[in-house]
């Protein structure tokens, strides 16, 4: 009876500890679809464990982070809502040319088409000047902050 008692004294029983323990735990649920996504990407990667293969995933790519300028935001949005109203500018300068050459005699119609070539003239001059400060926004603003 006495060699059993040192037996257990020495013998301390159980598992290693771990070094470098997990104990920070992260819950999410998926869509049927994304989970079926998610296993055939992890049926691709090899990886033994889901929580191996979503550390990895975490952690060995690169995670872009995108920062949202309010100026250049607001910038675009009234550039686009410029060129919206351009195009409805052209689908009316159609009609106009339609309605010109079905109701009114040759000789009008040159004169009301001369004066429409004016303004064209006009627009897409100031639509050439947009393009420029578009341009030099893009080089001077947002190639210098993404630098």
């Amino acid at each position: 009876m006495f060699w059993q008692k040192d037996m257990k004294a020495q013998h301390k029983g159980g598992r290693n500890p771990k070094i470098n323990r997990a104990i920070h735990r992260y819950v999410f649920r998926l869509t049927d679809a994304e989970n079926t996504k998610f296993l055939s990407l992890f049926e691709q990667s090899g990886l033994d464990t889901k929580a191996k293969f979503i550390v990895s995933l975490l952690f060995e790519r690169r995670i872009k982070s995108i920062k949202i300028d309010a100026g250049a935001n607001e910038y675009t949005t009234k550039l686009s809502h410029f060129f919206a109203q351009f195009r409805a500018i052209g689908v009316n300068y159609n009609q106009v040319v339609k309605v010109l050459h079905t109701n009114f005699s040759d000789k009008k119609t040159i004169l009301y088409v001369g004066k429409l070539e004016k303004h064209t003239l006009e627009l897409a001059n100031l639509c050439k000047e947009i393009l420029i400060l578009t341009k030099q926004f893009e080089t001077e603003y947002l190639l210098k902050k993404e630098n």
